[in-house]
């Protein structure tokens, strides 16, 4: 498998199709009654709806197809890190100016921030000082 950056795809990947990342990116390759049996229950659909998904991500070039007998064995060319890198990239840019301290300023004053995500940050700051 070459993954792809998110720079690399040309189209965005929607909420639905995240789900069906995420359960290839938990585990791969699987078939399509695979990816459904991990999230199917979860969020009420059926297999034609992943199948649909799968199909999207394919001509998105996130996920590629090796056939497997009568059915397709499904893994992503889009590397996980790479894809919440570029999503947290736009997010910033889209919602912050580009910056993130004020980010983490609204998830402070909206008490989105746990003790535990604080002492996180914190450590992660001082490395990055070092």
């Amino acid at each position: 498998m070459v993954a792809k950056s998110e720079d690399e795809r040309p189209d965005r990947i929607s909420e639905a199709e995240h789900a069906v990342m995420e359960a290839l990116w938990a585990q791969s390759p699987l078939t399509a009654a695979e990816v459904c049996d991990a999230v199917c229950e979860e969020r009420d659909w059926s297999l034609p709806t992943v199948k649909t998904l799968l199909a999207r991500l394919v001509s998105k070039q996130a996920v590629e197809t090796e056939p497997d007998g009568r059915r397709f064995l499904y893994t992503p060319l889009l590397a996980r890190d790479d894809y919440l890198g570029g999503e947290s990239r736009r997010l910033v840019d889209r919602l912050f100016g580009g910056r993130a301290a004020p980010l983490f300023a609204h998830l402070a004053q909206e008490e989105a921030l746990t003790e535990d995500d604080l002492a996180e940050i914190e450590a992660l700051l001082k490395e990055l000082k070092q």
